[in-house]
């Protein structure tokens, strides 16, 4: 290494001192050297000086923007700033989330000559089959999975928009568990089961003899889930009566239980969700537009199963182990392809539910497409299927190999193609990232 290029010692100490993982790397995405946490966190005994970044991290032979990934080195050259970034890194433990901040260095000629990154778990997704939290790999988990990285640590509103049971809630407590409120509780509210004036002393409380019934004070959520995170579900279904008092709580900060006049204040982080369609319901005044404002600080849409249907065999995989946990069961190709080529409108409630029923009629080991709802499986019978998550056809079981069909396919397709592997990802039907995982696997030499 040349002293022009070689960084200050200062530098090198600077990181060594951190606290959080931290590696130093230079333009040709060379490590220059990883402080004390890195590598107790993720240098598995071996050392990564003089390793690429995209190899340490990655296992990759290029550097991530040529893999399908957002790279925060080439973002950094053109915005000369720092940048961040969720990634999936290859850890001594597995494929884990890490937020990555990386800044750019400048050596005495003021030209960016090192970056220095920092790295955090992003402990409440994996990208490996768990029995409990945010479980995927697909791009469009992955966009909603950065937005909740970035608005977790903050107090911002969140609103939560997606389809039944596409797993708001459990994004929701991801949200709250990746903040500094984790240690608090997590409180959910149901507001499509409660009527006004329920709903008004489920949320605020009330006095003894307030109304009929009454006969004791009564806590209400918002004192339950102080210090953490108030969640409100089906947001779309709060009468409008019911909508003034919530849009008071969130411009004061305060409350009065029903029957009483003494003022509280609230110390809660909001997070609601809806399948409903807000601003149709503000058009048409069933839903106030001020208060769709206060919730609305920080959107996150949850993608439906359809959007990330890559993502469908770990979804499996973990699901079975939550509604059979006593056994090992699997799933046969066939199945697995039926289940791939369903729309899943009911999307992963459904989909545990098509689980657990079949994992109930299967005496075996293996879910078959005999287990299977009739619906699921019309059309996946028959040579020459096309797979749902890949774009290619798949040969009538026993044909032949599948994976060498795959690979004589896709190569011919790599071989045929003239243009950018943006435009065949998008010819293919899958996203960048899986067409260079895809190539990888199979052994095709890329360009």
């Amino acid at each position: 290494m040349s002293d022009e290029l070689r960084p200050l010692p200062e530098l090198v100490s600077f990181i060594e001192l951190a606290p959080e993982p931290h590696i130093l790397f230079d333009r040709d995405y060379r490590v220059i050297a990883a402080n004390k946490a890195y590598r107790a966190q993720y240098g598995g005994g071996r050392s990564v000086v003089g390793r690429t970044c995209y190899d340490v991290s990655h296992h990759y032979s290029v550097p991530c923007d040529r893999a399908g990934e957002a790279c925060p080195l080439a973002r950094s050259l053109e915005s000369e700033q720092r940048e961040r970034v969720l990634h999936l890194h290859q850890t001594p433990r597995g494929e884990e989330y890490v937020n990555i901040e990386l800044t750019p260095v400048r050596n005495g000629s003021g030209d960016i000559a090192w970056f220095i990154e920092k790295m955090e778990p992003l402990k409440v997704a994996r990208g490996v089959s768990e029995r409990s939290g945010l479980i995927g790999r697909a791009p469009a988990f992955q966009r909603m999975l950065e937005l909740v990285a970035r608005v977790a640590p903050s107090d911002a509103s969140v609103l939560l928009q997606g389809e039944s049971g596409s797993g708001k809630e459990l994004v929701a407590q991801a949200v709250h568990d990746a903040s500094r409120r984790a240690d608090r509780p997590f409180v959910a509210v149901d507001c499509s089961g409660l009527q006004d004036t329920l709903f008004e002393s489920e949320l605020f409380g009330h006095e003894k003899g307030a109304f009929t019934g009454a006969i004791a004070r009564k806590a209400g959520l918002i004192e339950a889930a102080s210090g953490g995170t108030l969640f409100l579900d089906e947001l779309g279904d709060i009468p409008l009566t019911m909508q003034v008092k919530l849009l008071r709580l969130l411009e004061t900060g305060t409350y009065r239980r029903v029957g009483s006049t003494e003022l509280m204040r609230a110390d809660v982080r909001l997070v609601s969700a809806t399948h409903r369609p807000l601003k149709q319901m503000i058009a048409e005044g069933r839903f106030r537009q001020d208060l769709y404002y206060r919730l609305n600080a920080f959107p996150i849409v949850v993608p439906p199963l359809r959007e990330r249907r890559e993502d469908l065999p770990l979804l499996v995989e973990s699901l079975l182990a939550r509604v059979a946990p006593n056994r090992r069961l699997t799933v046969a190709p066939a199945a697995m392809r039926a289940l791939q080529a369903y729309a899943f409108p009911g999307n992963v409630r459904e989909l545990r539910n098509v689980l657990e029923r079949a994992s109930l009629l299967c005496d075996g080991e293996e879910i078959g497409t005999q287990h299977l709802d009739e619906e699921i499986c019309i059309g996946c019978a028959g040579p020459a299927r096309r797979d749902a998550t890949d774009g290619l056809p798949v040969e009538g079981e026993g044909a032949v190999d599948l994976e060498e069909a795959q690979r004589q396919m896709l190569a011919r397709v790599v071989r045929n193609h003239t243009g950018s592997r943006h435009d065949l990802a998008r010819k293919l039907g899958i996203s960048e990232r899986t067409l260079y995982r895809r190539l990888r696997a199979l052994g095709i030499a890329q360009d």
